[in-house]
């Protein structure tokens, strides 16, 4: 095991921005960026051996202070959408950004991703960051500390942990915002990987804005049953009215006898690489997300991205729960600890 820093380029108010370069005795490697606690890039080799970058992205800071799809982002401090850009809590409302239409998505303009978070501690396998977030931040109550650890194991695992804590009762939704292709980020579409989803219900959505009805449905005869296992494209182009509404697959899949525990929730197979990779979280939902509006994204190398050039398994409590009682609740508790962790293991069939 081993990590190597580097500096990755410098913020349009001049500060550094640092990279780190995790490795294992099996040649994976992982690149993070200081700079939205972003993972850069996941390199490992296919099975014919040839060495695969297997996650979308930049090649210039520039790019990741826009960052408009969030590429390898730790998200935060409310993950996903808020319906109306608020919400009410201990009697109080509060009132967040409105950066999508009238409602706030992964809390505004000014989300975590778009931050420098601040390096604190480097170890052989694994880096720490650490950002402090004021009471009032982005309409949040409490001054909210949280750290993000990535570390990287010999057994192919990316563990990210997340731990947190906060002076007031307020809302905390975390998750990594990474888009996947696992037969190369410069590979065209993801549409013939195969995947298979630990879900029977997921949360459908309102006719407009992407936010959750409330209500959750099962998946049973409809094309958003992965509990088998199919190829992401199969119904991709289905007139199912869900679909039709977000271009695809964008809806949080409840995932099945959720206990706080970690579990393994999806399985995920590249068709031309053989990469595997396998997630596993103790979070109640999981936003799969294959990527409906990356038209003409310039990526690495200046590859250009197109919809479906990846997909997103963003764990996570439900969208708009912070407005849905019937939703498991992403309250933190004053003076409760934050902490959950989701774990993506890679292989080769």
């Amino acid at each position: 095991m081993s990590i190597e820093k580097t500096i990755f380029g410098t913020t349009k108010d001049g500060r550094e921005v640092t990279a780190y370069t995790l490795r294992n005795i099996r040649g994976m490697r992982v690149k993070i960026s200081s700079l939205g606690a972003a993972i850069v890039s996941v390199e490992m080799k296919d099975f014919a051996g040839e060495r695969k970058d297997i996650v979308l992205g930049y090649d210039k800071v520039s790019d990741y202070e826009e960052n408009g799809t969030f590429f390898g982002a730790a998200v935060g401090r409310g993950a996903n959408r808020t319906e109306g850009a608020g919400f009410v809590l201990d009697g109080t409302e509060y009132h967040l950004p409105k950066n999508e239409g009238e409602n706030n998505l992964h809390s505004g303009p000014d989300s975590y991703a778009f931050r420098l978070w601040d390096c604190v501690k480097e170890e052989e396998d694994s880096v720490s960051f650490h950002l402090d977030s004021p009471d009032g931040d982005q309409g949040y109550p409490g001054n909210f500390s949280i750290t993000v650890t990535y570390t990287l194991t010999d057994q192919n695992e990316l563990k990210i942990h997340y731990e947190g804590e906060s002076d007031q009762t307020t809302i905390v939704n975390m998750t990594n915002h990474t888009y996947f292709n696992l037969n190369g980020h410069n590979c065209g579409s993801v549409r013939r990987h195969w995947i298979r989803l630990q879900a029977s219900s997921f949360t459908p959505v309102k006719e407009s804005g992407s936010i959750p009805t409330g209500e959750i449905w099962p998946v049973e005869g409809t094309p958003m049953d992965f509990t088998k296992g199919k190829v992401i494209g199969e119904e991709l182009a289905s007139d199912y009215h869900q679909m039709r509404l977000v271009k695809g697959y964008d809806h949080n899949f409840v995932i099945d006898g959720w206990d706080q525990t970690l579990r393994k929730i999806a399985e995920v197979e590249g068709e031309q690489s053989g990469i595997t990779m396998k997630v596993y979280t103790d979070l109640p939902g999981v936003q799969f997300y294959t990527g409906n509006f990356l038209e003409g994204v310039r990526g690495k190398r200046n590859m250009i991205y197109h919809d479906n050039s990846g997909f997103c398994l963003e764990t996570q409590y439900y969208p708009n729960a912070a407005n849905e009682e019937s939703f498991p609740s992403p309250v933190l508790k004053k003076g409760e600890k934050y902490d959950t962790t989701t774990i993506y293991q890679f292989g080769v069939r």
